[in-house]
């Protein structure tokens, strides 16, 4: 197998990490190479995140070049158009269509693109859009919507969905597992 370039994107405190060692872990499992590199820009405070992973028979560096990623996923509409340049020709975003807005938004700093849907459609290959916050709530727990997502890119990962469900028993607390596994699920049956 070659190897498959991950961006995720988003916002502090959205899950991104977790959703970027849940796939590491899983690619571990299933006996791929896998290099993982995270920046943080103020996570804590609502900044910029992106989390890279990449896994194939042998994995040498943990960046994924611009114009090399197979596969997008963004938490959050504005960080998704951030990164589209990282994507190969044919490669896939799978986002969450709810801003929340960046640190930046918040103060003033930057402008929320009116058009950020139109943005990112024009500047991908597949765009496969939805409303991963709202299929959160419904299962539960809002901020469970990095396992909605993940569920819902799934079907683009060269991963055994058994080894990813795996990976999340792995990955996530205990108390949390049952919720996270649902939101999973929930992502698994999004009409993406």
């Amino acid at each position: 197998m070659e190897v498959f370039n991950i961006l995720i994107a988003g916002v502090g405190g959205q899950g991104v990490l977790l959703t970027s060692k849940i796939i590491a872990e899983a690619a571990l499992l299933q006996g791929l190479d896998v290099k993982q590199s995270e920046v943080h820009g103020m996570a804590q405070r609502g900044g910029s995140v992106l989390s890279q992973v990449r896994l194939g028979e042998k994995v040498f560096s943990p960046i994924v070049s611009e114009g090399d990623a197979d596969l997008l996923i963004g938490f959050e509409p504005l960080e998704t158009a951030r990164y589209l340049h990282f994507l190969r020709e044919g490669g896939v975003v799978v986002y969450n269509t709810r801003s929340i807005g960046t640190i930046g938004v918040s103060i003033g700093k930057e402008a929320y693109p009116q058009d950020i849907h139109d943005i990112i459609k024009t500047n991908a290959y597949a765009v496969h859009p939805f409303d991963a916050t709202n299929v959160a709530v419904e299962v539960g727990e809002k901020r469970a919507v990095n396992l909605v997502l993940l569920g819902a890119a799934l079907r683009f990962l060269p991963l055994d969905p058994s080894v990813v469900d795996n990976a999340i028993t792995k990955s996530v607390p205990k108390k949390l597992l049952e919720l996270n596994r649902k939101a999973f699920q929930a992502g698994k049956a999004q009409k993406v």
